[in-house]
């Protein structure tokens, strides 16, 4: 396959500067170490706290009637890469880019969306298997969609899938879990506490990222309005047609709100990873800040997910609370009429008597 001659544009890499091209690679380097480093962390606490709340028998009865796995790899592989394509035409983005975003679009769901599921009272067993099954079948399924969606852009270089970085996420996804499962069969009690450290540690870990995220790509957020833009719908609409999906196979509500979760919440790692094995270090400097600002989108509309899930939900309690007030003030009201009712018999007894 030939590479497009892409010389006459300005995302070009041969019009960039050394010393643009230079800042924008060790930047790119700056920033993949920090947040591989900060994720694998936060993966690894996070499974292990949320292995804690694991049920076994609920974890099988998922693997044995597939129905919500199937339709979240539905959504993993079906309308990911689908939205992705839709979205590199209507905006016309220049080849490296359209295959960047391809590339996320292809990946399997990353392990934010198990955290982002627990907050959301989500299904967890269903959002681990989800995460697990999308990671495993990633072996195929994305050397399959790339294949199908990058036949639009004649390139050179072969896409090199990161089948070790798959291995370690898979790693570090299976043995966190197993140990929660095993601390919360040997030590219920303890693996409450562990649950809502590493809950509470997580959602920290989120916040630092996506403010650490925004500071680190300020430069780059104007640089290119149509990436950026479709940096931003990209997860949106993810999250929306996840849970649309899910709602029109019935799935029942907790589940839905997890398919919805798992669909728009992509592996960024996986996705830069690949990046940077399949192309050269001028074409990377096009796009080193697109996973790392799909990561940041990913998490503030996961944040508002939550946000929204648990006003909905206090609201709901707000309002149970005033029907249960309601009813108990008919029942004293009755019981007083009733107790009235005896009294005043037992008046007129007397007096007959």
């Amino acid at each position: 396959m030939r590479t497009v001659n892409c010389s006459s544009t300005l995302t070009c890499p041969h019009n960039l500067t050394k010393e643009e091209l230079k800042k924008g690679l060790d930047t790119y380097g700056n920033l993949k170490f920090i947040f591989s480093v900060v994720l694998t962390v936060m993966m690894i606490l996070v499974m292990f706290s949320l292995g804690c709340t694991v049920d076994i028998k609920k974890l099988w009865s998922h693997i044995r009637r597939p129905w919500g796995i199937v339709v979240g790899l539905l959504c993993q592989y079906g309308l990911m890469p689908l939205i992705a394509y839709l979205l590199v035409i209507s905006f016309s983005l220049p080849p490296i880019q359209a295959v960047a975003v391809l590339i996320l679009g292809c990946s399997p769901g990353g392990t934010i969306s198990n955290l982002l599921t627990y907050w959301a009272d989500g299904d967890i067993d269903l959002s681990i298997c989800m995460t697990t099954c999308s990671s495993i079948i990633a072996t195929g399924m994305m050397p399959l969609c790339l294949y199908l969606y990058t036949r639009s852009w004649d390139l050179e270089q072969n896409l090199i899938v990161p089948y070790q970085t798959i291995g370690i996420v898979l790693l570090c996804l299976i043995v966190p879990v197993a140990f929660g499962v095993f601390v919360n069969f040997k030590w219920p009690k303890q693996s409450k506490i562990i649950l809502r450290v590493g809950s509470i540690v997580g959602v920290i870990l989120l916040l630092v990222i996506t403010i650490a995220g925004g500071i680190l790509i300020e430069e780059s957020w104007f640089s290119n309005i149509p990436l950026l833009v479709v940096t931003f719908l990209f997860p949106l609409i993810g999250h929306m047609f996840g849970f649309l999906l899910a709602l029109l196979t019935h799935q029942p509500w907790e589940r839905c709100r997890t398919i919805s979760i798992e669909t728009g919440a992509q592996n960024v790692q996986l996705c830069s990873t690949m990046l940077q094995l399949s192309f050269t270090s001028e074409q990377v400097a096009q796009v080193f800040t697109f996973p790392l600002n799909y990561g940041f989108f990913q998490m503030l509309n996961g944040f508002f997910i939550i946000a929204v899930y648990q006003t909905y939900k206090r609201l709901c309690k707000k309002k149970h609370e005033e029907k249960d007030l309601d009813c108990n003030e008919v029942s004293e009201l009755k019981e007083t009429a009733a107790r009235s009712e005896v009294t005043s018999f037992l008046e007129r007894v007397e007096e007959s008597v």
